[in-house]
């Protein structure tokens, strides 16, 4: 199939059709998402190796070895999915795997925690540029509105799934192997993954709109980083010290500076009017809420099945790999009902609320056969909602900005995901050495919050879109 004319817009629609989405190109750009996804969950089970490494990192640089990445990745999203817009969605996708793997070998080869954490840094930049660029690229291909649904469930899945492979990866490294073999796999992989994506995934047309705003990328970036590391360093530091009161208010303030910057622009990096929508707020809000409860579940996880089950890091990889049945199923299962999202996203958000409840109360004796169908329950929520949601934030933005909505709502799920896991190690902080007693407490307070904003998700989903 020959490669289509690079075309260049000034308007909403592309000047030259973009061939149909092939399998392939399908299967090439899934996983990248899913390798992607995956290095944000690996590092968690490869904390006690590193800890008792010959670097000798202090508790602070393992936490910073943790966060970079997700800061990086985070707060680079939406300016990264606006420039795949603008300059390419392949090269974007392309650049992000090269970024990918000199980050990982970067973080092989650290002598000392700082090259290390640098590394992290660098495999989150390139993540940035591969999650909004393959959704991008799935919603130019796709050639119908169920071709696209279908496509954007598997990319949805393919985050889910990426997350517990993550942790099965990081597992069998921390039990097996060496921390540095899980990043040294990374960079081959990451070689076969872009030899896939240069074969399989053809060009899509560009938009050009004039000023590719470094400003508003600078203050929207700045804005995002400063939240994120208040959310992930507040359990640290207090929520009420003066740094991360600070880090909120300077957050808060960048935020308002892009807004007027945006407002004013005559070419924004994206116009703020677009969340006058109903069903973007939604969609947006409700994807946070969904990866709160998810990554609070994933933060107790590990820690509960091998702290107070007893099992090897390797064992809690497996064991935690039933979360990805219910996100497999779900998708099929609710396929009829996508024409009425509110009721998906409501009973999905639920699912995932009452999953959180039921977990709280596992404890030193609970069976791993009671445990898991709570696990099921979440990821069964998870696979129903996400799909839905993902839709909602893209379809809220005219097809030239895909790259922008994946960057939006793939923002608002590490947001959320950053949240859920500062909350519950807030709570478990306070309950001391008992684990048990502070991962319920920290479960259930996830989860009351998650019905609670369940009824604002579904408010906003009222009516048509």
């Amino acid at each position: 199939m020959p490669s289509p004319a690079r075309t260049r817009t000034t308007g909403a629609a592309p000047t030259a059709a973009p061939p149909p989405l092939r399998r392939l190109t399908l299967l090439a750009v899934c996983a990248c998402v899913m390798v992607a996804q995956s290095m944000v969950a690996a590092i968690n089970l490869l904390i006690p190796q590193l800890s008792s490494s010959t670097l000798h990192p202090t508790s602070t640089q393992v936490l910073w070895t943790v966060d970079a990445y997700v800061i990086a990745f985070a707060g680079l999203l939406i300016p990264a999915g606006a420039a795949a817009d603008r300059y390419g969605r392949k090269g974007a996708l392309l650049t992000g795997l090269a970024l990918f793997a000199a980050g990982a070998a970067t973080s092989a080869l650290a002598t000392t925690p700082g090259v290390l954490i640098t590394g992290r840094a660098i495999c989150g930049t390139g993540a940035a540029l591969i999650t909004p660029a393959t959704m991008s690229i799935l919603v130019h291909l796709a050639e119908s509105p169920a071709r696209r649904t279908q496509a954007l469930t598997a990319w949805t899945l393919s985050m889910g799934v990426g997350g517990a492979l993550g942790n099965l990866g990081g597992g069998l490294a921390g039990q097996f192997l060496t921390w540095r073999a899980l990043f040294w796999a990374m960079v081959p992989l990451a070689a076969l993954l872009a030899l896939a994506v240069a074969r399989t995934a053809p060009r899509t047309a560009r938009v050009d709109r004039g000023n590719p705003d470094p400003l508003g990328t600078l203050l929207v970036t700045a804005a995002l980083v400063a939240l994120l590391f208040g959310i992930i360093e507040g359990p640290t530091y207090g929520w009420t010290s003066a740094r991360i009161l600070l880090a909120f208010a300077l957050g808060a303030l960048l935020a308002a500076a892009f807004t007027a910057h945006a407002l004013r622009s005559a070419a924004p990096l994206f116009d703020p009017r677009v969340f006058r929508s109903a069903r973007l707020r939604a969609a947006t809000l409700g994807t946070a809420v969904g990866f709160f409860g998810l990554f609070a579940l994933f933060f107790v996880n590990s820690q509960y099945l091998q702290n107070v089950k007893g099992y090897g890091a390797a064992l809690t990889g497996v064991a935690i790999l039933p979360v990805t049945v219910g996100m497999a199923l779900a998708p099929k299962l609710v396929a009829r009902r996508q024409a009425a999202p509110r009721l998906v996203v409501t009973a999905g958000l639920a699912l995932i609320g009452l999953g959180l409840l039921g977990a709280s109360t596992a404890g030193p004796h609970t069976p791993y056969g009671i445990y898991v169908l709570w696990l099921l329950v979440i990821s069964f929520g998870t696979g129903a909602c996400m799909p839905a949601l993902t839709i909602g934030v893209v379809t809220s933005l005219p097809a030239h900005q895909a790259g922008l909505g994946s960057g939006l709502g793939t923002a608002s799920r590490e947001l959320g995901a950053a949240l859920g896991v500062a909350v519950t190690g807030t709570v478990l902080a306070g309950a001391g050495p008992d684990f048990s007693s502070g991962m319920s407490s920290g479960l259930g307070w996830v989860g009351g919050v998650t019905l609670v904003a369940t009824v604002a998700v579904s408010w906003g989903y009222r009516g048509r879109a």
